[in-house]
């Protein structure tokens, strides 16, 4: 048996009183020195999306500013619930967060029959990264083919060819895939939903002819609308957008049976419930600062995205809203997904 000397057993003492000082303290101790490891940011979706676009935009963003790599995990699946499961299961200690969208967090609790969580009480807002339109577009060949210009056209075409068309989305119960329903439900047209695992698959098989119509992000398919691959007939916000002044919106194009259609997309982070406030805070102000910066908010405007970075109050207010919302919106197009 070692014997310890006075002065040995003194500093043994208080280094077994530092050790249960800082067990006892828990969490807290940790956010003062919060990250101290590389913190993932889950996206719902596959690569190429608009989700993924606006993470990818703000993950370098965050990692110079904590110094710590903040990286972008892609889990796709039902509809970004399978992503959005994984956050709201992790451990709530800052270092897994969600790319939410208005997918996962105002149209899937009122689209699903069951959700492996709750959107509300499994989860922090942080804050608002940006919202944008969708635009309702297609193969541009398939459109000059099809004889399609404008929306009145597709409406006309679909109702003369019914199940002739196939509408690709995201995912069931996205934004994109709701849009689809709701031009639907409005216009009495038909088209074969075809769900993609985020919006990168689905623009591949629309520009390869696949697929014929999407109502997708605007960010995500720009650069193919741009090429000429992708034909915008309009967007689906009530105002037009900037990034594509000349696209009338779906209610201008559409004529009496479109009147009030608008169905925008927005995509924020958030944390699983129990974070604490201050790695909330510290993450809401870096990103804001960073969306205000004249590089990245021209960049996602030219995209057709309207930064946010609003606070977590704000942003919660803002979900809320969303949820009641869209409850009408997926109750009046007829949508269901088991």
């Amino acid at each position: 048996m070692t014997v310890l000397s006075k002065p040995n057993r003194r500093t043994a003492l208080v280094a077994t009183a530092a050790a249960v000082l800082v067990l006892a303290a828990g969490p807290t101790a940790a956010q003062g020195t919060w990250p101290t490891k590389p913190v993932r940011i889950v996206v719902p979706f596959a690569p190429g999306g608009t989700t993924d676009i606006l993470a990818r935009a703000v993950a370098p963003e965050l990692s110079k500013a904590f110094g710590q790599q903040f990286i972008v995990d892609n889990r796709a699946g039902a509809g970004g619930n399978v992503g959005a499961d994984i956050v709201a299961k992790a451990p709530n200690d800052g270092y897994t967060l969600l790319m939410g969208t208005v997918g996962t967090h105002g149209i899937n609790r009122a689209l699903y029959a069951k959700l492996p969580f709750d959107p509300i009480k499994d989860f922090v807002p942080i804050t608002l990264v940006a919202a944008v339109p969708n635009v309702m577009e297609m193969n541009a060949d398939k459109a000059k083919e099809m004889g399609i210009k404008n929306v009145a056209d597709f409406v006309k075409y679909a109702k003369s060819h019914p199940g002739k068309l196939n509408m690709a989305s995201s995912g069931s119960g996205t934004s994109i895939h709701l849009a689809g329903e709701l031009f639907k439900s409005m216009t009495g047209s038909f088209m074969t939903h075809i769900p993609y695992k985020g919006s990168g698959p689905a623009l591949l098989d629309m520009v390869g002819g696949n697929a014929d119509v999407m109502f997708d992000n605007l960010p995500s398919s720009m650069a193919q609308i741009k090429a000429g691959k992708l034909v915008a007939l309009a967007v689906t916000s009530s105002k037009r957008s900037a990034a594509l002044p000349d696209i009338p919106t779906v209610e201008e194009a559409g004529g009496p049976s479109l009147k009030g259609y608008e169905a925008s997309s927005w995509f924020g982070l958030l944390a699983p419930a129990g974070t604490s406030p201050e790695i909330v805070n510290r993450i809401q102000q870096e990103v804001a600062k960073s969306l205000g910066t004249p590089a990245i908010k021209e960049k996602m405007l030219a995209q057709g995205a309207i930064p946010s970075g609003n606070t977590p109050a704000e942003f919660t207010r803002f979900i809320a809203a969303e949820h009641t919302k869209w409850a009408k919106v997926v109750k009046d197009s007829g949508a269901k997904v088991d």
